[in-house]
């Protein structure tokens, strides 16, 4: 399950639009830095196309995760307006949906109703997140392994999965460049 699905689920066709019609794809080549370690970020992502990978400075760079179509990276940062505490970085030419952080706020800050399911979605997906690393952290074992997919995933996410799926293929065609 990709972590945009949580948001656009969340999201009617009227935001939708507004998305669309206020960010814009962009082409990162294989190589190029997204985001960087501890700089404050003016956008939130939602990758389109490509592979990214996350790695921190006190690992000495090692790749912590990788980060696929479908996911929203940025979004920690864009909460709590800190700076970033991972590099992120194309490994092969990649599309991004970016949504300046200025337009994002200024947004939510003028639609409640906006705001409530944006933040609804981003809850979501933070906490399927902190799921996922509890599970991978905690005594050495995935504790999700032993359950199916329609156990981990939340009913109602789930219920609307193909929904979602179609707002984010809607979100591919027809955002600009």
């Amino acid at each position: 399950m990709t972590k945009a699905l949580f948001i656009l689920n969340e999201l009617i066709n009227e935001d939708l639009d507004w998305i669309s019609e206020k960010s814009r794809k962009r082409i990162i080549q294989a190589e190029e830095i997204l985001i960087h370690e501890g700089e404050e970020i003016q956008a939130l992502y939602m990758v389109l196309t490509g592979t990214l990978s996350v790695s921190i400075k006190p690992l000495e760079d090692e790749e912590l995760a990788r980060i696929y179509p479908g996911e929203i990276v940025g979004e920690i940062s864009f909460i709590d307006n800190r700076p970033t505490v991972a590099t992120v970085k194309a490994l092969e030419e990649s599309v991004v949906l970016e949504i300046s952080r200025w337009e994002l706020t200024s947004k939510l800050n003028r639609n409640m109703a906006f705001a409530a399911r944006f933040y609804r979605g981003i809850s979501m997906c933070l906490a399927d997140r902190i799921r996922g690393t509890v599970g991978r952290l905690g005594y050495g074992k995935d504790i999700e392994e032993d359950l199916d997919d329609n156990q981990t995933i939340n009913p109602i996410v789930l219920h609307n999965l193909e929904l979602a799926e179609a707002k984010f293929n809607w979100l591919m065609a027809n955002a600009t460049y």
